[in-house]
């Protein structure tokens, strides 16, 4: 829990949440750690109000079960979107339930996951059964970052076989979308700062790795022939959605998915002259989430290993404070009973 923005969290004692009356209790099996979480400690989140228990992607068992709910019993092992639609909406009611108008997200709206237990409302919408091959880390791993990325690339970006995509930011959601469009057929470009980052996007189905510099624009159009297909921008900052643009080809399609913490100012002319598509994808909705499970139980997808460190909740202050100064290679995992 922390206190106040961008002051030190620390691990505290905190009564079991109550079950809602349509909803379910689970205890945590495991949570990731996202760039998310810190940007809601940094205080860039309007529904957060401190004090606050973070944490937004997760698996657990069901302890408890609200009296409204009828397709889900106590000890179930299921996985559950970020986005906890109310399942009544216009848009639920279409099937776009990562766009629900009444959502809620654990972590954000409401104390998350960074806990023993955390309260799930909207459970029948909302809850993902596991199959007993998915353990509870790869489970959490789909949450947010890779169900995000599977989302923007798969339903959004849609490459065909031999497109040129390139991924700018090779943290979780971006090393998610690397894997996801190389399992594709697209031919992937990846972009960041890091070297070990990009050395794990080459490991996960990155044709080409490079640096970020200011030179990256005429690397890629020079290695493309021209530019790419598809950008995706995984990380939310107003130069890498310019340098994506910059690298798109006449027709192109960009898609973003690291959430924008200010305004971006947008050549809008460039994007008549050159028929250039702005396009966003922002979570998965439950019910989507059968048909990212079969391509992970075949190892057709294997998000399990993007997960490069396993922590208990004891040094997760420590983990959150450090991301004010680099990001973590890979994907963190919280496990809450370890330790």
């Amino acid at each position: 829990m922390y206190e106040q923005f961008r002051q030190p969290p620390s691990v505290v004692e905190l009564p079991e949440p109550t079950v809602p009356p349509d909803g379910v209790v689970l205890r945590v099996e495991a949570t990731g750690l996202c760039r998310s979480d810190w940007h809601g400690w940094q205080g860039h989140d309007s529904d957060i109000t401190p004090p606050h228990v973070p944490g937004h992607e997760l698996a657990g068992r069901i302890v408890e079960v609200g009296p409204l709910v009828r397709q889900w019993q106590v000890g179930q092992r299921v996985a559950v979107p970020f986005i906890c639609a109310c399942g009544s909406c216009a848009q639920c009611r279409t099937g776009n339930q990562q766009v629900c108008t009444s959502q809620l997200q654990p972590g954000f709206n409401y104390w998350g996951s960074f806990a023993e237990y955390v309260a799930i409302p909207f459970a029948e919408v909302n809850l993902v059964a596991l199959p007993d091959e998915i353990s509870f880390d790869t489970a959490a791993a789909l949450g947010c970052r890779f169900a995000t990325s599977f989302r923007a690339v798969t339903a959004v970006a849609k490459p065909r076989p031999g497109e040129w995509l390139a991924v700018f930011g090779c943290g979780g959601i971006g090393l998610s979308a690397v894997m996801i469009a190389a399992a594709a057929g697209a031919r992937v470009i990846a972009v960041d700062r890091q070297p070990a980052a990009l050395e794990l996007a080459g490991r996960h189905g990155a044709e080409q790795t490079l640096l970020s510099d200011d030179q990256v624009g005429d690397r890629i159009r020079e290695l493309t022939g021209g530019g790419v297909e598809v950008t995706i921008d995984a990380i939310g900052a107003e130069s890498v959605v310019q340098s994506c643009l910059g690298v798109l080809r006449p027709r192109g399609r960009h898609v973003q998915v690291g959430v924008l913490p200010e305004p971006v100012r947008l050549d809008l002319s460039a994007f008549v002259f050159r028929e250039l598509n702005m396009l966003a994808s922002h979570g998965l909705a439950g019910h989507e989430y059968p048909r990212l499970l079969e391509l992970v139980g075949s190892a057709r997808l294997r998000p399990d290993q993007l997960i490069t460190s396993t922590i208990g909740l004891a040094e997760v202050p420590d983990a959150l404070t450090a991301m004010s100064s680099a990001s973590p290679t890979g994907i963190t995992m919280i496990r809450p009973g370890q330790g």
